[in-house]
């Protein structure tokens, strides 16, 4: 199942309720910041998690996971098909762009993310992989204790487990794809989160 289209799923039918996140982890049993993480496909929950979740949404299992796991040999998105996904809002102003979201089930969410001058963000971590290719400008990517300064045509491949972030050095928003793999994150029930 794709993280990050369960993920979009989740939001999407909390906002058609009119319904917070407080309201929603509550009735669920789990914490508001738990709850986020989920929505912004930092972690993957448990089905014992998503079905009280579902509860609290007022759908069932099966209506969340229709359709999660259509697999078409292929999907070609041309420019102006691309989704924007909003993701830690309340963080950050970095806006991503799904280049796969055609094909709901997919073993990787590859991006096109536009990160604005002085955007600075908290580090973080997700389950899985992650691969990085700068398109345009400059960026700073810090992962744990270390920092690296990637320019265009540069890439990196980490864990997303060891907390990171990117921000832009220069001037003029840069650009980077990005490539997450969807890999099992961490999971918490009634507010006991594990790593």
């Amino acid at each position: 199942m794709n993280q990050v289209e369960l993920a979009l799923r989740l939001k999407k039918l909390r906002t058609e309720r009119g319904l917070t996140l407080e309201q929603v982890a509550a009735h669920a049993g789990l914490t508001r910041g738990w709850l986020s993480k989920v929505e912004n496909f930092r972690v993957t929950p448990s089905l014992q998690a998503l079905s009280a979740i579902a509860q609290a949404l007022g759908v069932s299992l099966s209506e969340l996971f229709s359709g999660l796991d259509e697999r078409p040999p292929i999907v070609v998105v041309r420019r102006g098909e691309r989704t924007k996904v909003v993701r830690d809002e309340e963080q950050s102003a970095l806006e991503y762009e799904a280049l796969a979201h055609s094909r709901l089930s997919r073993s990787m969410d590859p991006f096109v993310i536009r990160i604005p001058p002085t955007e600075d963000r908290p580090l973080l971590a997700h389950g899985g992989e992650e691969f990085m290719f700068v398109l345009r400008g400059r960026v700073r990517l810090d992962y744990g204790e270390q920092s690296h300064t990637l320019t265009r045509g540069d890439s990196a491949y980490f864990d997303g487990n060891t907390p990171h972030s990117v921000a832009c050095v220069d001037d003029q928003p840069a650009v980077v794809l990005v490539v997450y793999t969807n890999v099992g994150g961490d999971h918490e029930i009634n507010g006991a989160e594990s790593q």
